[in-house]
């Protein structure tokens, strides 16, 4: 088949999650058919600014073609039209607004769907909430699979939104809780879907020496992504001050990944930015604990990494994801307050049996759901019956 896959910005330096799980489908999708990648220019996610060349280019097995954006955010005038529209009193002129100004605005991409778009046979779609989804689902609606990476935020609540998760041939959804959280919305006719999450490989060897880089040793708590109040950072930090205070510990927490937000001056608290992947790697494998604080999930590709070297979690179970990510899996614990927080932190460190139970748990659901055969099988077949089903004969 001859695919597309449509993503707000791309590339192997792009850590936004969505975008490489784009990336890392299209890769495989590409060693059994012709992958095209329709993107933008833009690299960064807050302005949107033109920084590659737009046009032609190979990346590994795929065709990349990119789209310049027109217009960098307002930031101040997204915030207000985010203001009017998540009030819920907000006209469907406004609502779609929301998204042409939530950007990259790439009219280009949606001309080359509207005249190219007969030239794929499916057309993956990566995020409903960005321009490139919303305005270019409805032009190709017939061939569209869209993967909306949906978390219980305020833009899930869009009304417009009832009517255009009716419209894609398709769904492909991360986690079950996604699925549920999506289909609520739909006004009208629920597309078929199949839900596949994410695929890893067996952990590669690490070296342990790494940590010594950073001047980190065990045992500590993990927290690995961006460091920003969005993913519940400010929280985990406020939790884990006040149990340090409390309990005496010195264990101490690391913030792993780029901040957008302040950092607090704690002696137990150990800020090192964006680490290496040889670093992010032992990281994972050493950690006492894996933290997952966000509020907002569609799929934690960190709880699955952190499973994967049979570490055991703790995650915010404020987020069905993660909860139901928990629950399934039985590698984790799940906290709704700081007393929660409190227990099941003293539990996971002062019990290293439990912890090894649990990590044993996380790695053996991996194993059963998240390798990446029994993800592209699901997917294969899935984009098989869609196929069938367009194309009886």
């Amino acid at each position: 088949m001859r695919l597309a896959c449509v993503v707000h910005r791309f590339g192997a330096d792009i850590a936004g999650g969505s975008e490489g799980h784009c990336r890392v489908i299209a890769e495989r999708l590409a060693r059994q058919h012709d992958v095209t990648i329709l993107t933008t220019t833009a690299r960064d996610h807050v302005t949107w600014r033109n920084e590659h060349p737009a046009g032609g280019s190979e990346i590994g097995p795929l065709h990349v073609r990119r789209f310049p954006v027109v217009r960098q955010r307002a930031i101040r005038e997204f915030a207000d039209v985010s203001e009017a529209v998540f009030s819920g009193n907000a006209s469907a002129a406004v609502q779609t607004d929301w998204f042409r100004q939530n950007g990259p605005e790439a009219p280009a991409l949606i001309d080359h769907l509207k005249t190219h778009g007969g030239d794929y046979d499916w057309i993956l779609f990566w995020s409903f909430r960005y321009y490139q989804s919303f305005f270019g689902v409805p032009v190709v609606a017939d061939r569209a699979v869209l993967l909306p990476t949906a978390e219980e935020d305020p833009a899930i609540r869009i009304g417009v939104l009832g009517a255009y998760f009716a419209l894609p041939a398709g769904m492909v959804y991360l986690t079950p809780e996604e699925q549920a959280l999506v289909e609520r919305r739909i006004a009208g006719r629920v597309p078929p879907s199949c839900t596949i999450g994410c695929g890893l490989d067996a952990p590669p060897p690490y070296d342990a020496s790494a940590l010594a880089a950073v001047g980190v040793t065990s045992p500590y708590v993990l927290y690995l992504g961006r460091v920003d109040p969005n993913k519940g950072c400010d929280t985990l930090l406020r939790f884990y001050r006040r149990w340090a205070a409390a309990t005496g510990s010195r264990v101490p927490l690391v913030m792993a990944g780029p901040a957008n937000m302040a950092m607090p001056a704690h002696p137990s608290i150990r800020a090192l930015g964006y680490v290496s992947a040889a670093v992010r790697e032992a990281l994972l494998a050493q950690a006492s604990v894996l933290v997952v604080p966000s509020p907002f999930e569609s799929l934690s590709m960190v709880l699955l990494e952190a499973w994967n070297h049979g570490i055991p979690a703790l995650v915010n179970a404020r987020c069905r994801v993660l909860e139901g990510q928990a629950r399934r899996s039985g590698g984790a614990l799940a906290y709704r307050n700081f007393d929660q927080f409190a227990a099941a932190l003293g539990r996971l460190l002062d019990r290293p049996e439990l912890a090894r139970q649990l990590g044993a748990a996380g790695r053996g659901y991996v194993e059963q759901t998240y390798r990446w055969p029994t993800v592209m099988a699901t997917l294969e077949r899935f984009l098989a019956t869609l196929h069938r089903a367009a194309d009886p004969e």
